[in-house]
């Protein structure tokens, strides 16, 4: 009996894992990254097409949920998320990422963003862990991935969307996106219009703020489920600006963060 409830235990935290860490989806992810690439610098430009050769930031965007499949990378599972306790102000957050040592995007950004700067990196972790950066500051911007650990991120959060039985974090993973229409460059170019000033205060931000802004957005995306939990052409109404503006954010950050790695 023990053995079969600890591999239940085990299967379990496998199963979690894997849902928890599914942010934006494909389509998302490649967004971002199509976004970062018309607010890179030459010379980053130049430093990114020695690691990518004909690919693109865009294409690459997606590879940490692609290696799921092989199981000696399944050590990077908890590197796209963060949970948080409910009811923190800003400067509690900073606080706690001030001293945060757990493995989790915020420790992971800052940890593969060092070791690109470093010019002793092998090619082959360059590149790893530049597929890593574009989707964990993806990952950042998807409210749900700075949730809470006891729903999963809105995993264990029942909702329906045009009538079809879904959880909460996969609405904001794919659905609401998908329901657009569009395909990733099509997106991207569609949000892709940020003024001068929004470039330069986002990129401006501390991390800190990246994590704050996702966990406010979570809180409410919360409040709200709890009072109502059948969603369709109302909810995409109320919340599509967000999505709109979360991956534009996470694609013009992404391209300041590999300007200060490559173009500095």
């Amino acid at each position: 009996m023990k053995n079969i409830l600890k591999k239940s235990l085990a299967l379990a935290l496998l199963i979690y894992v894997p849902f928890n860490s599914m942010a934006w989806g494909m389509l998302g992810h490649r967004i971002v990254g199509q976004v970062a690439e018309t607010h890179l610098n030459a010379k980053t430009r130049k430093e990114i097409a020695k690691i990518l050769g004909s690919s693109s930031l865009a294409m690459e965007a997606n590879w940490m949920d692609f290696i799921k499949s092989d199981p000696s990378f399944r050590y990077l599972n908890n590197w796209h998320y963060i949970n948080f306790a409910q009811n923190l102000s800003y400067p509690q957050v900073q606080e706690y990422l001030k001293k945060d040592t757990t493995t989790n995007v915020y420790t992971k950004i800052n940890f593969v963003s060092s070791e690109l700067k470093k010019k002793a990196t092998p090619p082959e972790l360059k590149l790893m862990y530049l597929r890593i950066l574009v989707h964990l500051v993806g990952d950042l911007h998807q409210p749900m991935h700075v949730g809470r650990a006891e729903d999963q991120g809105g995993n264990e959060i029942r909702v329906t969307w045009f009538n079809k039985q879904m959880n909460l974090h996969s609405l904001w993973d794919s659905d609401l996106i998908e329901f657009q229409q569009l395909s990733y460059t099509e997106y991207a170019n569609a949000i892709n219009h940020p003024s001068k000033q929004q470039v330069k205060t986002w990129q401006s931000d501390d991390m800190s703020k990246w994590v704050f802004e996702s966990y406010v957005l979570a809180d409410e995306l919360y409040k709200e489920a709890e009072k109502n939990q059948k969603y369709s052409f109302r909810y995409n109404f109320d919340h599509i600006k967000t999505v709109d503006q979360q991956l534009l954010k996470g694609g013009v950050r992404l391209a300041g963060l590999l300007n200060n790695i490559f173009g500095s």
